[in-house]
């Protein structure tokens, strides 16, 4: 008898006795039921609370739970709520746990190995004989609270079977003792904990991708990370009673020990939960006196501990903070103003001082706007309203119950292709997308976020400050991400863990540093503008940090798609966020690919426009135009191809600017400081030609016009123009700014004709 068959002897006296084990079982349902009654009776107690999100008769016969996996509680929790008799496939790990056998002992169990074929039969024979099964596709307990890695034993189960998927998710044993995120996340005796339980969904296999390992676990992986956003967001909260509810989970001092600090920036005073809410209290009702509901009030102010105290504060007494770029040019930032209908402005003598931002206060003045500044007011405050801020946040008092439709903030769009427009963000959007985001990476008390991306723009104050927060890291907020070797100075003396920028930026950083600067990264993610190959490069060949690029515009609060450490794909802009909906609408002149439009609870309340003061414009049925041209894959990876803007029409035909400076810069790459910007300008005999303006003396137009026939391009690509500048123009996120570069090359194209 061979090997196989031998093998395959075995597999069939395991079945049976299996089998025959659980039809014993099967006759000892009272006291199985009596079981997990007590079980139920113990843990609802205890806080744990459980919600199926669909109607129970419409139950499968057969299928398959697929539930993450955050301590050694979870199969018990599942054994005492889950309804029926479900088949539990534990991985080694639980099977050997004394605890869990015992208090599973009248449960149907079964001992899985993530890689064991025979043991993948076994499941495959029983879900096909009419059994619902729950496993934990991570194969192991999570050690930060999110989603591990996924192995593909349950997609194939679901796939062989032909059997629905039923996502669920356990949120709160994460903080337990029987949890193994010790150190990272703050523990207790008795956490909340809520489980979710989704309706069942069929799992979706591509014919030519379903023999495709990694693909199914991607598939399992994309469904709970759908569910996990589903179950941690709460459309109730808002941007102050979730900082609320996270200084209760993470503030508390343990063993006598001091509260941890959660937020610094370079005066090097860092703040704990309950300073950050002191200051709020105070300072929101200070400002509150004589305002109205809902009141625009602006802040200018760098990336600060006193500009979040202040933005909370605001949120916290109903008033809605304005956050104004202040790079933006006297224009701009009166003209934010008034269209925000603003009666107020925020700000810092010092920092005016600074940032040499006297001209700008001045006019401000000049237009009728009150300036308060931070140092006087504080001044004004007193010992009474410290005890009552005091007595607020033993109590977590709200002093405006405000809700999910309220505005939370205006921000303005970087105008990198026109005027600034006010965009209006509600504390549905910002929430949403908090948690959006967490479902990509997770952070926890061990991490150090560094942030020095400007919080008048979503990328700085969402991603960069509230999410960190949020999740109880360390925020440490440093003003200007300009200041290229004190921040990777800065990063070595923290030991920053995560880190956020754009690609200019990065570049820069990564020339100047030692490679231990950035040792202690664990994530590092790049925005604003796409990555560039030389980039991604130098920081994983000198720094060894591996560059994850993300998209999002400041009217989704601003996420919208990302990588991860599970899928990550070079060149494109990774997966769309959950919760959100996206369709392609046709460009014409493009061929593969459209205009990506998405929907979902992030996307903004509305713009408020310059020659409309203060109304609502919203996205019409709740749909944004992003204005970027993209192509999606089998697999859910977004390419983006350029802006619908940044296309030129010669001749009738449309050539993508963004594809003509990747040519560009294709041709130079290695080459360190290379720059090169490219703009369309009116043209009186082909509609328009392209201008490209560099700081590359050696480029030149027959250079160019041979790699270009060397490697295949289009003749469209080839610039009419080529200018030069030292220095090409950009925004404070470090992106090219194409208004006033174009405004530069009109200009020097008329001197020149003149």
């Amino acid at each position: 008898m061979g090997i196989s068959a031998i093998s395959s002897f075995t597999h069939k006296i395991k079945y049976n006795i299996l089998t025959a084990r659980l039809d014993i079982l099967g006759e000892n349902a009272m006291m199985r039921d009596f079981v997990r009654f007590c079980l139920r009776c113990f843990f609802r107690l205890f806080k744990v609370r459980f919600e199926m999100r669909f109607d129970i008769s419409k139950l499968p016969t057969k299928g398959l739970y697929i539930s993450n996996h955050v301590s050694y509680v979870d199969p018990i929790v599942l054994f005492a709520f889950l309804p029926g008799n479900p088949v539990f496939a534990l991985h080694g790990q639980l099977y050997r746990s004394y605890w869990v056998r015992l208090l599973m002992k009248t449960a149907d169990v079964v001992e899985y190995g993530n890689i064991d074929i025979p043991d993948l039969k076994q499941l495959i024979s029983l879900v096909n004989s009419g059994r619902l099964c729950v496993m934990f596709p991570e194969g192991r307990m999570t050690l930060n609270g999110n989603i591990m890695k996924i192995y593909e034993g349950a997609g194939l189960l679901a796939d062989k079977t032909d059997s629905p998927v039923i996502p669920i998710w356990i949120n709160g044993l994460q903080y337990c003792h029987f949890s193994k995120t010790r150190g990272r996340l703050p523990h207790r005796y008795f956490p909340k904990v809520k489980i979710v339980v989704d309706a069942p969904r069929p799992l979706k296999l591509k014919d030519e991708l379903r023999h495709q390992r990694n693909h199914i676990s991607n598939e399992i992986y994309m469904i709970m990370r759908e569910q996990a956003f589903e179950a941690m967001y709460n459309p109730q909260l808002t941007v102050f009673t979730q900082l609320i509810k996270a200084a209760k989970i993470h503030a508390k001092k343990a063993f006598g020990f001091k509260r941890p600090k959660v937020l610094e920036d370079i005066t090097r005073k860092p703040k704990s939960f309950k300073d950050i809410m002191l200051a709020s209290y105070v300072l929101g009702r200070h400002f509150h006196k004589n305002a109205a509901h809902q009141e625009s009030v602006a802040i200018m102010l760098p990336n600060s501990v006193a500009a979040i105290c202040t933005f909370f504060g605001l949120n916290a007494y109903g008033q809605v903070p304005v956050m104004l770029n202040f790079s933006a040019g006297v224009k701009n930032i009166v003209s934010g103003l008034k269209s925000t209908l603003c009666k107020k402005v925020i700000t810092s003598k010092m920092f005016v001082k600074k940032a040499g931002l006297e001209e700008v206060v001045e006019a401000i003045k000049e237009n009728g706007f009150e300036v308060c500044y931070l140092e006087e007011e504080a001044k004004k405050i007193s010992i009474f309203a410290k005890i009552l801020a005091l007595l607020q946040y033993k109590v977590k008092y709200v002093p405006y119950k405000a809700t999910p439709d309220d505005r939370a903030v205006i921000l303005f769009t970087s105008g990198s292709e026109g005027a600034p427009k006010a965009v209006v963000l509600s504390n549905r959007n910002v929430i949403s997308n908090v948690w959006q985001i967490a479902t990509f990476e997770t952070l926890n008390r061990t991490d150090v976020v560094l942030n020095s991306m400007p919080i008048f723009h979503s990328f700085g104050l969402v991603l960069g400050t509230l999410y960190a927060l949020y999740q109880g890291a360390k925020v440490f907020l440093y003003p200007s991400p300009l200041h290229f070797r004190i921040i990777s100075d800065l990063l070595y003396e923290l030991g920053a863990t995560v880190m956020i920028g754009t690609d200019t930026f990065f570049r820069s950083y990564a020339k100047i540093s030692h490679p231990l600067d950035f040792g202690t990264l664990r994530l590092c993610y790049a925005g604003a503008e796409g990555v560039k190959l030389d980039t991604r490069n130098i920081l994983n060949e000198k720094l060894g940090v591996r560059l994850m690029e993300a998209y999002g515009t400041t009217e989704c609060s601003p996420a919208v798609a990302g990588n991860n450490m599970v899928f990550n794909k070079f060149g494109t802009i990774g997966k769309l966020c959950p919760g959100m909906q996206c369709r392609l609408d046709k460009v014409d002149g493009i061929e593969n690919g459209g205009e990506l439009v998405v929907k979902g609870p992030n996307v903004m309340a509305g713009y408020i426009m310059a020659d409309n003061p203060g109304v609502l414009v919203p996205p019409e049925d709740g749909w944004y135009h992003t204005g970027d041209v993209v192509e999606i894959d089998e697999i859910g990876f977004i390419s983006i191809k350029d802006r619908i803007k940044r296309f030129a029409k010669i001749g009738g035909e449309m050539v993508s600017l963004r594809a003509v400076e990747n040519m560009i810069t294709k041709a130079f790459e290695g080459k360190e400081d290379f720059c090169c910007g490219v703009v369309a300008v009116p043209h009186e005999h082909k509609g328009e030609q392209i201008v490209v303006v560099t700081n590359e003396p050696s480029l030149t137009t027959d250079m160019l016009r041979d790699f270009i026939k060397q490697n295949g391009y289009p003749e469209l690509y080839m610039p009419r123009v080529i200018l030069y500048k030292d220095k090409i123009p950009t925004s404070a996120t470090g992106k090219i700014d194409n208004v006033t570069l174009k405004k530069e090359v009109l200009a020097e194209l008329q001197s020149v004709a003149a």
